[in-house]
Order: C-alpha cells, then structure tokens, then sequence
C-alpha cells in the first residue's frame, strides 16, 4: 500500500508532490518497522513460535507487567499510530494530502488511514488485553489531544485540503478514545462495548465522508487549480450540485443528527463518560470547532460574492454527480443500518 500510494502521489500530484511522497514512505514505512518488531517479539514469546493471530488471541504471549510487553504496546502504539494517525506523529499527512490528487487521497483517508485503528485493535486490543488495560488512559489522553488539536489546526487554514487533511486527525482521534475506553479495566463492559462499536462505525463513516470530501476539493482543483479560500465565494449560484454534495459531506463530518457521523460520535462519548468523563467532556470540545471549521468553510466558498476570475466555474459533470450520489447514499444507507 506504501509503494503504491507513493507513485499516486509523487506521479501523479501537483504542487511539491515528490518532497510529500518521499515524507510519507519514510514515516510510514519506519512506523511499520516498529510494527514488524513487535510482531516478532510477540511471536517469539509464544509457546510455540507461530505467527497465527487466532492463537495470539486465544493465549496472549505477554504478561501484563515488565518491561517487554510495555516496549512492545508502544512500538504497536508509535507504528499503528503514525498510520491513523495521531498527534504528534501526524506531521506527513496534510503535505501528502494537499500535493495528491483527488482520488488518491480519497484512497488516503478512506483506507489507507483505517489500517492503523483497525491494527490498534487487532493486535494490542485483542493480543495483549492486560497490558493495553495498563495503558489504556496515556492512550485515551493521545485521543483527546488528537480531538482537540486536529480540529483548532484545521479551523486555522486557509488551505481547502489542508483543513480536511486536518479533520482527519481530529476524527482519527475520537476513534482513537473509543479504542482506548474499550480496551480500560474501568467503567462497565456495557460502556467499553459501546465505545468500541462507535470506534468501528467512525472508521466506516470517516472514509466515506472524508473521502466524498476529498473528491469534492479534486473537483474544485480541476476547475480552478486552486485550494485558496479567500479567493472562493458565491459558487452556490454556478455550481449547485457541488454545493449540495460539500454541504451534506460537511454536516456528516461535523456529526451532524441524522447521519452517521452523528452516531459514531455518540456512542464513542456515551462510552467514554462511562469510562472517563473527564476526558469526554474534553474531547466534546473537537466537536463544536469541528461544526465551526465547516460552517466557515462552507460559507467562505459557496455564499457572498462570486470573485471575478470564478465567473466560468463549473458545476459536477455527470460522472462526478454519480460518484459522489453513490458515495452519499452509502453514507445515508448506512444511518439506516445502524439505527
């Protein structure tokens, strides 16, 4: 996935695309040494040396104490974490995203990003439960500071791309909590639960809201060749179609009721007041800058005056409309299911 996602970016990006893909194969690859490491430590600990996780699962190698199984959760954490990721290893996602194009950081944030949470839960979850109950709280405070950090960094950019690229650690960061609460010895195994699901419902949602972001920030590249806000405004008059699709993204991603961001948000907090109030209550702030970064975002774009250089915008062609319709109604579907 590393080499591929290196040639979609230094290929077939713009801007300073090769610096970007270069920062991203380092980082990336040197968190999956860190995992690699791990495994093998892990493997090596095992009655027999076996590589299965369904025997991993069923007789964790490590003990909770000492000073092994701690190295090991946090090479887990450091290298699933560089993926998700979270702050402060975060630093190779925003130039990754800004110089990729559209669809190759759809692929980004929609996949690429949930192998770190899904590996979080996996491996250090369900291979070594006492030692991540140990850690649990440093774990859920990286959550938080994820929440918090992401969403004041991306109300500050003037950059379209760069602020989704920035929403993307703030909602890796709820993931992140809700990870952390379910893997406590603390709270009722009712909260953990549910924590956890709103965790894996967050991964689904995030990639296709992000995603439809994404794609949309592609479209306005191919017209305008610029991610620049200032100098947007008033495209809901020409483009109604691209209004209509960023809005509904926006308000999935802002966790708005009624669609399924709002649901993972919510079971993630309600599990984590269970759990750690004191950082629910929090990380509940991400939320309402989160609301605030979108609502400017939005009307920095489509409403007020249309610039002059804007007159010939475009609305979505018919492909486009598809794609995003089809993404969308997923996201819609997927309410439906869960509720």
């Amino acid at each position: 996935s590393l080499v591929g996602m290196y040639f979609l970016i230094g290929r077939w990006g713009h801007g300073d695309a090769q610096h970007a893909a270069l920062k991203f194969f380092v980082y990336t690859l040197a968190g999956s040494l860190l995992i690699l490491i791990g495994i093998i430590v892990m493997a090596l600990n095992m009655p027999t040396l076996t590589f299965d996780m369904r025997a991993m699962i069923d007789n964790p190698p490590l003990a909770a104490a000492g000073v092994v199984p701690g190295l090991v959760f946090l090479a887990f954490v450091i290298g699933f974490g560089i993926k998700t990721p979270v702050f402060p290893v975060h630093t190779w996602l925003p130039p990754a995203h800004v110089n990729a194009p559209g669809p190759a950081s759809a692929i980004l944030a929609g996949v690429l990003l949930k192998m770190g949470t899904y590996g979080l839960i996996r491996i250090p979850l369900q291979m070594m439960p006492e030692t991540f109950a140990r850690w649990a709280l440093p774990l859920a405070i990286i959550g938080v500071v994820s929440i918090i950090w992401g969403s004041i960094v991306a109300f500050a950019q003037e950059n379209l791309k760069r602020r989704i690229a920035y929403t993307s650690v703030n909602h890796m960061g709820y993931t992140v909590l809700g990870i952390a609460v379910a893997g406590s010895a603390l709270g009722s195994e009712t909260a953990r639960q549910l924590a956890l699901t709103g965790a894996v419902v967050e991964m689904i949602a995030h990639a296709l809201i992000t995603g439809a972001l994404f794609l949309i920030a592609g479209s306005v590249w191919q017209r305008a060749e610029d991610y620049h806000l200032p100098n947007f405004g008033g495209l809901a008059g020409t483009a109604p179609r691209l209004t209509g699709a960023a809005t509904l993204a926006a308000f999935a991603s802002l966790g708005l009721p009624g669609l399924a961001g709002f649901v993972a948000e919510l079971q993630i907090f309600v599990g984590a007041f269970g759990v750690y109030p004191w950082l629910a209550v929090i990380g509940l702030l991400g939320i309402l800058i989160t609301a605030a970064l979108f609502l400017r975002m939005l009307r920095q774009m489509f409403f007020g005056d249309l610039p002059a250089e804007r007159k010939g915008f475009t609305d979505l062609n018919r492909t486009e409309t598809v794609l995003l319709t089809v993404l969308l109604a997923v996201l819609l579907t997927l309410l439906t299911l869960l509720l």
